[in-house]
């Protein structure tokens, strides 16, 4: 599927992923998951750049580690996470740009369950949305579309008319599924950048316009990936 360049597009809301996309809790994160990895025999380096974006139930199932039970081993992992958070900071910029966008039409959709995300974003500084979703509001997690639909569906606009913020290679694969425009956060994870998307280190430069007819228009930095347009890119009509 194409994601062309669509200069000015407007949109209905905005979504967030939370984990490298608002805020950073990497050093958390890994210290967690390379106990976790180390405990079972796993490459941790070649492991961790798999937790990115995932549930954690996800990460476990897909480890290739056997005789294990992944819902005890996630609920375990999520209590050593909300215990620890130590170096979690907000992205540059991310505080400001949400507080700016206008009430009830943006929210984080995060692979993390509800527990840890409010603990990472009240850590964080940054508010917390009404209609947030978390991992444990969803059978499906990232790449699967599931999330994204669900965080729209709560603001009452379709998924496909969302701007939707990324930096993992999952979750800016669910966007797409749904249709949506796509802004990739690269501070962290520099490979997803590597896209057909616009990409930006952070929000600095970063604004939100609202329009007469009430729809959203978000402008990117002149030094964004995508130099042709100040504007963030769009598959929608607008």
């Amino acid at each position: 599927m194409a994601y062309p360049s669509a200069p000015n597009s407007a949109f209905d809301a905005v979504l967030f992923d939370m984990d490298g996309t608002v805020l950073t809790s990497i050093a958390a994160a890994e210290r967690v998951w390379t106990q976790w990895a180390h405990r079972h025999g796993l490459d941790v380096d070649a492991f961790l750049p798999t937790i990115h974006g995932k549930r954690a139930i996800d990460t476990i199932r897909d480890s290739g580690v056997r005789g294990i039970d992944p819902e005890a081993e996630a609920a375990a992992i999520l209590e050593t996470e909300i215990d620890d958070v130590a170096d979690i900071e907000p992205i540059a910029g991310a505080a400001g740009f949400l507080a700016g966008l206008p009430h009830g039409r943006w929210t984080i959709v995060t692979s993390a369950p509800r527990r840890l995300a409010e603990r990472r974003i009240e850590a964080a500084g940054l508010p917390l949305p009404d209609k947030l979703v978390a991992g444990d509001d969803v059978t499906r997690g990232k790449p699967a579309p599931d999330a994204f639909k669900l965080g729209a569906e709560r603001l009452g606009v379709a998924a496909s008319r969302c701007l939707i913020f990324e930096d993992a290679i999952a979750g800016i694969q669910a966007a797409e599924a749904v249709g949506a425009s796509v802004v990739v956060i690269s501070a962290l994870h520099s490979a997803a950048a590597d896209t057909a998307h616009p990409s930006i280190p952070n929000y600095h430069g970063v604004t939100c316009e609202t329009l007469g007819d009430g729809q959203l228009r978000v402008h990117l930095p002149e030094n964004s990936g995508d130099s042709a347009s100040k504007a963030a890119t769009g598959t929608g009509t607008r």
